[in-house]
């Protein structure tokens, strides 16, 4: 769980719904795999805007659970370019300290993108100056389900008596059980929602959405922007205003 931070200071982690490929490439007369590629790039800007800032976590939105109803080529298009991101960058990532991390469920996918997921993890899990990490194939209701069978289990097996769940031990159970709660949750395209991504996390998050920024266009001005929003919120925690 995250401890509350003094105002003003820079967020450990922000959180980012990647929205706007699609409409980004129709806008050029592209196909959408064309504004998925350009995202890419985009993340790469982000991690390296970031670092450059201070922020120590960074958690993307890459593929929902809800993706799945996107058509086939969509979907294969998607899942290239993470085969093309671990293997462009994944040492550079790693000479940098940056430890990458997959959330979400295993459940569907391929047994070659596992495979990448899992070498990504690996080669990377000892690094600790900055932490990456891509939601893939997460949907925030179904890590809440995930992780409340997983108690129901330890509490079946006597491994976990009942009385002792409250929400620390809920956390541990989730794909962030070592992670911060993000500070920020930053949407571009200008949609006003939240889609199902870190529903317990982001209980006290500041929700930033940029309007007019697609993800592909994402660079070090827009997140400075969101940094200067976020500087300039109370955050109360339930509390009173701070004098």
């Amino acid at each position: 769980m995250t401890t509350p931070d003094s105002q003003g200071q820079t967020p450990q982690h922000i959180a980012i719904i990647m929205d706007g490929n699609g409409r980004w490439a129709k806008q050029k007369g592209r196909p959408r795999a064309f504004g998925h590629k350009a995202g890419v790039d985009a993340v790469r800007r982000a991690v390296r805007a970031c670092g450059n800032a201070g922020v120590r976590y960074l958690t993307l939105f890459g593929f929902s659970t809800e993706n799945w109803r996107r058509p086939a080529e969509e979907i294969e298009a998607l899942f290239e370019l993470l085969r093309r991101f671990v293997d462009a960058d994944l040492e550079k990532l790693h000479k940098e300290g940056v430890r990458v991390r997959i959330l979400g469920s295993r459940e569907g996918l391929s047994p070659d993108l596992i495979s990448i997921i899992e070498r990504a993890e690996v080669r990377t899990r000892e690094n600790s100056a900055f932490f990456l990490n891509v939601a893939f194939n997460y949907g925030g209701r179904d890590e809440l389900v995930r992780a409340a069978k997983a108690i129901a289990k330890a509490a079946k097996s006597g491994d976990l008596d009942p009385d002792q769940i409250n929400e620390e031990l809920y956390s541990s159970f989730l794909d962030t059980s070592d992670l911060p709660d993000p500070d920020i949750l930053l949407r571009t395209s200008g949609e006003y929602r939240i889609s199902n991504f870190l529903l317990w996390q982001c209980a006290y998050s500041e929700f930033i959405f940029l309007d007019n920024v697609m993800w592909p266009d994402f660079d070090e001005t827009h997140l400075q922007m969101a940094l200067e929003i976020y500087a300039s919120r109370d955050r109360r925690y339930g509390g009173v205003k701070r004098a």
